[in-house]
């Protein structure tokens, strides 16, 4: 299956997939969403929504600037996870930086997600760790 990924104006639906699958590690790490925060950032943003029979699957932000593009957010929702569903959103990344001349892809994870393991498997490499946070990065080819 090969979700549809299409732009996104739906601030509800990003903020609440992402705290249904980002709540534990801030527990866990006893820090605080910021909804502030998020509102102030998300017009910044370019946002997506994958999309799997016309149900909402997924939530891909990035942002770029002239020499990488930024995965800032990659939700999948935890009924659609291991489906490949992360892989199609970093590969649809990939297209829109390819088209815009920039061979570098960057992303921010905690160091306690199992998402590393599906960032490592794409090629992203660990620059550096700070604050709970690994700093990745892949070139494209």
């Amino acid at each position: 299956m090969t979700p549809i990924i299409q732009p996104t104006n739906d601030k509800a639906f990003a903020e609440n997939i992402i705290l249904q699958n980002m709540s534990a590690y801030y527990k866990q790490l006893d820090m605080r969403w910021d909804t502030a925060l998020f509102a102030k950032q998300w017009g910044e943003l370019d946002s997506y929504e994958l999309v799997i029979n016309a149900s909402r699957v997924g939530l891909l932000c990035l942002n770029h600037d002239e020499s990488a593009y930024y995965i800032r957010e990659l939700q999948i929702d935890q009924k659609w996870q291991r489906n490949g569903f992360g892989t199609a959103a970093i590969r649809y990344t990939e297209e829109i930086a390819q088209q815009a001349g920039i061979h570098l892809l960057r992303l921010r994870v905690f160091c306690i997600n199992p998402a590393i393991a599906l960032y490592e498997r794409m090629g992203f490499r660990i620059c550096k760790t700070e604050d709970n946070t690994h700093y990745m990065e892949r070139c494209i080819l």
